[in-house]
């Protein structure tokens, strides 16, 4: 229907999506392959990223306070309420998120604090916005060819994370995981948590992968990290709690496109449930021969 952002740009750095390999299993609650829940659909989360006006936006990665006011009315008029990802997991453990739907912010742009939270806020939503935790206060100079956009600022993202709003980490330097050495991996997802601790005065236990890619190690180092979840982008082999996939959302996102999108969310989570349910029955078979 439209190319995911996420997946576009990590082309163009060279990050793509590192088929997983065997690595030594990290002592954890959580295992890496885990389902979000006992079940087979992964919980529907929306990816947005800036709410503005922009005249130019090569990386589709605005959407306008407009478009973005209709989108949230749609949801609510199904019956939906937006929540953040720290609560859609709270409430998914307890089996209460039926009606909601996960909404997230990457990058951490100023413009989410002016725009998106007062028309969230009128409908009672919440989100969560996945920040780079030592680039607070300055601008997106990874997009090289879109437009120079503002970050949240250390007191901005203090004072969303005090009136309730999710404060997640989105790595530092907005730099793609795969590929890292172990030791890089371990910075990356360990000092940003403490960077955002220190800034919103509590847990942070939400990761967002910058542009979406991960493999398996980016996964363990994440989860080693002390964090209850992270965010990736496509449906995978690594799909779970620490690989979550979501909806890249797009200006030109209407309710129809948004209805197909949901659709094509519950395909993706059949396919990929059923590839899973295939690999584990040829290992166990393989398994039993002598």
């Amino acid at each position: 229907m439209d190319t995911e952002r996420g997946a576009v740009r990590s082309a163009r750095t060279g990050a793509g999506s590192t088929p997983p390999h065997r690595a030594r299993l990290p002592r954890s609650r959580h295992p890496a392959g885990e389902p979000p829940t006992p079940g087979s659909a992964s919980p529907w989360i929306l990816m947005y990223h800036s709410v503005a006006v922009e005249k130019e936006d090569p990386y589709r990665l605005t959407v306008s306070p407009e478009r973005f006011a209709e989108q949230i009315a749609w949801l609510h008029r199904r019956g939906r309420r937006g929540v953040s990802v720290r609560e859609l997991m709270r409430a998914r453990a307890l089996g209460r998120d039926d009606r909601l739907v996960g909404l997230t912010f990457d990058d951490g742009y100023a413009d989410f604090a002016r725009y998106a939270v007062p028309i969230l806020q009128a409908y009672g939503f919440t989100a969560t916005a996945y920040v780079v935790a030592d680039l607070l206060g300055r601008a997106n100079d990874w997009d090289t060819e879109g437009p120079r956009k503002k970050l949240l600022t250390v007191r901005e993202v203090t004072e969303l994370a005090a009136a309730g709003w999710e404060i997640g980490s989105h790595g530092l330097g907005h730099q793609a995981l795969p590929g890292l050495p172990a030791e890089a991996l371990a910075v990356q997802a360990k000092e940003s948590r403490r960077l955002l601790e220190e800034a919103v005065g509590g847990p942070v236990t939400g990761f967002c992968y910058p542009y979406g890619a991960v493999d398996l190690p980016a996964t363990l180092a994440v989860r080693d990290a002390g964090y209850d979840y992270a965010c990736a982008i496509g449906h995978s082999p690594l799909t779970g709690r620490f690989a979550l996939p979501r909806c890249y959302v797009g200006d030109r996102d209407g309710a129809w496109r948004l209805r197909a999108k949901k659709g094509r969310h519950r395909l993706r989570d059949a396919v990929t449930e059923l590839r899973r349910a295939r690999a584990l029955g040829g290992r166990a078979v393989t398994e039993r021969r002598p």
